[in-house]
């Protein structure tokens, strides 16, 4: 990207005004998104609206259109549906409503209109842009509006974010509150697996999706359910009896539970509902197991919104303003959406019909197409849960007569058993024998190796830490000894899941290879960290568990401020030397500055910060949150900060602080987590599987090319095997974190919130896209 930064400076919103609603059903994230919008739009000194009730209240106008300041949206972020409200409207649906709605919107000058919703508010939205100009006609000629008034407000400007649990839009990866959905699901999924254990039960749960299978497939997927049924994959004839067959196989295995997940709107091929009651009373006639049902209903739209919910709506709500500054009479009405990691605007109807197209498709019967249709994620999603769910008879398996071991590499983060467990069962599938290594390279050193099978892995996905075992220890002062088992155990592979220290192992295997040709191997690291250091990639597995469990802290304590007014927190938090937890903490928890040590800061910007907060407890605001990365800076601790703040507050506000340490290492992993790192894992076996095949000469493996030790990182759209020995020149070995990340253009998007004068980045955003028609082969390169 050789282009010069575009800065938003040059996009003024002098004189426009900006509606935003909300419409259709609630969903987690709305609030965080309306924020964003009614922030970012004022930051741009633009007039915001806040549309209460959604189209309800555009056409009933009155105190439904209310123009709002910075404070109107203060502690909404960690608020779950939408504190504007939302409702299913009639009238709009009519041209008496909608000429209605136009001439409320005219009396306030609003011709900007923000919309979160799903697919129906969003076409509504589109309809009303293309009669806009009719409308202010038919107003005119019923003198209800001038002339004057026709020109100034000739042009209605619309872009839409999508707000769903069911991720049910074509376009984007994400929809706002569909993360936060998976939580809800996953959170009652575990639970219930304690109580199905004791008794040996099995549990029917009954998801959201009337339409798409998205929630059920996912949380499949994360929990590791036993059969999952989805609108847009129908079983085949005869699934009953397969169904009973595989739940009485895993019976066999010692398996004390079974969990079947249904989404609401589960077909069979003949297009006739599967209900959960259906498969309940299936297995009790087929095979006499204590059964229950339970369905989860609307506990799926509640709660507080996920981290990622929060930054995804943050982004977008930004996003969302800038595209309205940028529009211009010929622009088609956008969406803005997630691609990968990247914000993305698309054209509001071309995402509409390809929603749409789906629906078609399974209307008549043509599941595969509608898997297609659905996108890249969702059929990555479905090909994962296929191979991993069920095992193939042992005479139907290849046999490679390969042995591949796993082992976890540096501190334990969560998503790594389910990232093992995915890597075993891939494995086994693609006919390798697979090997654990306990307690990382200095286990392997010692001969701690075992085989393991596709039975042993079972129920690993919502373990927190490391099952395996994990050691800090780099494999420089063992390598002889892992030469020696290496040979001993005839391991033709490695995969080494960790942080920044299973990037550095591999370097160091790597760079031995000279010396000790049992490491002429593939060998594949996958990232896994709650730092988020690893150069490579964007995400690493275990990062969004430890911003939830940051965030969710900053929530508690935000909330015990309130109560006693005109307190500042200031909160450490971990990641070495990397920014990643403190500084997006920051954005999905609503703080005022985060100290990381990619941004250097001296006394005068400590001095900033605290004036700023000082402002800010004379406003209706009185509490204030500061994060810290712990080695943002070695003589500016935690508790110097807090003594600073405490003496420069003195009279204005109190202090507090808290170091939140390992609390951010633990707990159960997030769906993003265990999600990610089940795929990632599946793709990294399937790499190794193809490079066992091309290094395999004269009766033995031999790979000794740069390609074959990589790391699979995800960057910005796709997922990539890049070779250790190019990341190298990326790195940043003194301070263990990549010499560029992405995350810190979205450092100004946290003071923008924040209310500080920034500049920010906009090179990225602006194009509009069209929404891609993937091909199959795609689905093999790229997407998560």
């Amino acid at each position: 990207m050789d282009h010069q930064p575009k800065f938003f400076e040059n996009l003024s919103g002098t004189g426009k005004a900006i509606g935003v609603l909300t419409s259709g059903g609630d969903a987690q994230g709305m609030n965080a998104a309306v924020r964003a919008v009614v922030r970012m739009g004022i930051y741009v000194k633009a007039k915001v609206y806040f549309v209460y009730e959604g189209y309800q209240g555009m056409v009933d106008g009155g105190d439904n259109i209310v123009e709002v300041s910075w404070e109107s949206v203060s502690s909404i972020l960690q608020v779950g549906g939408t504190v504007i409200g939302s409702a299913r409207c009639k009238s709009f649906r009519t041209r008496e409503g909608r000429l209605q709605a136009a001439y409320n919107l005219v009396q306030r000058g609003i011709t900007n209109l923000c919309v979160i919703g799903g697919d129906g508010s969003l076409t509504g939205a589109n309809l009303f842009r293309e009669e806009w100009s009719g409308l202010l006609e038919e107003l005119a000629q019923k003198g209800k509006i001038d002339e004057e008034a026709v020109k100034k407000y000739a042009y209605l400007n619309i872009v839409g974010m999508v707000g769903s649990i069911d991720n049910d839009f074509c376009g984007t990866d994400m929809t706002i509150g569909t993360d936060s959905a998976l939580h809800r699901i996953i959170e009652v999924v575990d639970a219930i697996m304690t109580t199905a254990q004791s008794h040996q039960r099995t549990f029917v749960l009954e998801v959201m999706g009337r339409h798409c299978g998205y929630l059920a497939l996912v949380s499949a997927l994360a929990c590791g359910a036993d059969w999952v049924f989805i609108p847009e994959y129908p079983p085949e004839e005869g699934w009953e009896d397969s169904m009973c067959v595989k739940l009485s196989e895993n019976r066999a295995r010692k398996k004390r539970l079974n969990i079947i997940i249904v989404a609401e709107g589960a077909i069979d091929c003949h297009n006739k509902p599967i209900t959960s009651e259906k498969v309940k009373d299936l297995v009790v006639q087929r095979l006499g197991f204590d059964t229950r049902v339970t369905i989860l209903g609307h506990v799926q739209r509640g709660g507080t919104p996920s981290a990622f919910d929060r930054i995804l709506a943050s982004r977008m709500g930004v996003e969302a303003v800038l595209a309205l500054l940028e529009a211009t009479p010929a622009t088609p009405a956008c969406v803005v959406s997630l691609s990968g990691n990247q914000a993305v605007r698309l054209p509001l109807m071309e995402c509409v019909q390809m929603t749409q197209e789906v629906q078609k498709a399974m209307d008549e019967g043509r599941f595969v197409e509608a898997v297609r249709l659905r996108g890249r994620s969702f059929e990555n999603n479905l090909n994962t849960y296929k191979l991993l769910s069920q095992k193939k008879p042992d005479a139907e398996l290849p046999k490679t007569n390969f042995n591949v071991a796993v082992l976890n590499v540096g501190a334990p983060a969560a998503g790594m058993n389910a990232a093992v467990r995915a890597a075993v069962r891939v494995g086994i599938t693609e006919g390798h024998k697979m090997f654990a290594v306990i307690d990382g390279f200095e286990g392997f050193a010692r001969g701690k190796i075992k085989e393991i099978s596709w039975g042993d892995v079972g129920g690993w996905t919502g373990q927190g830490g490391s099952i395996l075992g994990t050691k800090r220890t780099l494999p420089a002062k063992y390598l002889e000894k892992i030469a020696d088992q290496m040979r001993t155990n005839s391991i033709n592979a490695l995969m080494v899941i960790g942080g920044f220290e299973a990037y550095e192992s591999c370097l160091q295997l790597h760079e031995a290879r000279s010396r000790f040709e049992e490491f002429c191997v593939p060998i594949c690291v996958l990232p896994a960290t709650i730092s988020n250091n690893v150069p490579g990639t964007d995400f690493s597995i275990g990062a969004d568990t430890a911003l939830n469990a940051i965030v969710e802290t900053c929530d508690r304590i935000k909330q015990s401020a309130s109560g006693t007014k005109r307190r500042v927190f200031i909160i450490e938090t971990m990641g070495g030397y990397c920014g990643y937890l403190a500084n997006m903490g920051a954005l999905a928890a609503g703080a005022d500055a985060a100290y990381i040590f990619e941004e250097q800061f001296d006394i005068r910007e400590l001095q900033a910060n605290v004036e700023h907060l000082t402002e800010k407890m004379k406003t209706s605001i009185q509490r204030g949150l500061v994060l810290r990365n712990e080695n943002c800076n070695e003589n500016y601790t935690t508790d110097f900060i807090y003594q600073l703040y405490s003496e420069e507050g003195k009279g204005v506000f109190d202090c507090r602080k808290n170091v939140l340490g390992h609390m951010q290492q633990g707990g159960a992993p997030s769906p993003f987590d265990r999600n990610f790192g089940t795929k990632i894992s599946a793709k990294a076996m399937q790499w190794i599987s193809k490079k066992l095949k091309e290094t395999y000469r004269k009766g033995k493996v031999f790979a000794n090319t740069d390609d074959s030790v990589c790391l699979l990182g995800m960057r910005r759209r796709n997922l990539v095997f890049q070779p250790v020995a190019e990341l190298k020149n990326e790195t940043d070995f003194v301070h263990r974190i990549p010499k560029e990340q992405w995350w810190l253009k979205l450092r100004p998007l946290m003071k923008i919130l924040a209310k500080y004068k920034t500049s920010y980045d906009v090179s990225d955003s602006g194009q509009l896209e069209h929404v891609a028609m993937h091909s199959p082969k795609e689905a093999e390169t790229g997407a998560i």
